[in-house]
């Protein structure tokens, strides 16, 4: 579904000549080509919907540090072309978790592997990352669920 919608927004961009959606798009097709590539070497079909999540919080991410780097280099056009990128990538992602249903999913992830303390916490982390990729911020809920196990 998300691999239709992707092509159906670069006709659209194609269409209203917009160069920087249209590029953007572009990277996150061939990403998806290089991710299918290497699941048929690992002798895998198609990427699954939630490992193409995943790359897109990826990109995403590598978005982000790049335009840190760029502000502290003093090249905040290239910072801005950076977020502008990023912002159209989280555009095909599905709407994220707010903090309040961020702690009630770690909640119920400790509840359902039984963790116990720090020791567990790649336990809980799968289990989410199973059920909410491209909804959750990991790297946000992995302070979560450290403070949640050590039981803060």
């Amino acid at each position: 579904m998300l691999r239709e919608r992707l092509t159906a927004e670069m006709k659209e961009a194609m269409k209203a000549g917009e160069k920087q959606k249209l590029s953007t798009i572009r990277m996150i097709q061939a990403a998806l080509k290089d991710k299918d590539i290497e699941a048929r070497g690992a002798g895998k079909g198609q990427s699954s919907e939630e490992e193409v999540l995943a790359l897109l919080q990826k990109m995403i991410k590598q978005r982000n540090e790049a335009a840190g780097v760029y502000e502290q280099g003093g090249r905040p056009e290239l910072a801005e072309s950076e977020r502008a990128e990023a912002a159209i990538i989280a555009g095909f992602l599905p709407q994220q978790m707010d903090e309040a249903e961020t702690r009630a999913a770690i909640a119920d992830a400790i509840a359902e592997t039984g963790a116990a303390g720090p020791k567990d916490m790649g336990k809980v982390i799968g289990a989410l990352k199973g059920k909410y990729a491209g909804r959750m911020d990991f790297g946000r809920a992995s302070g979560l669920v450290k403070d949640a196990l050590a039981g803060k």
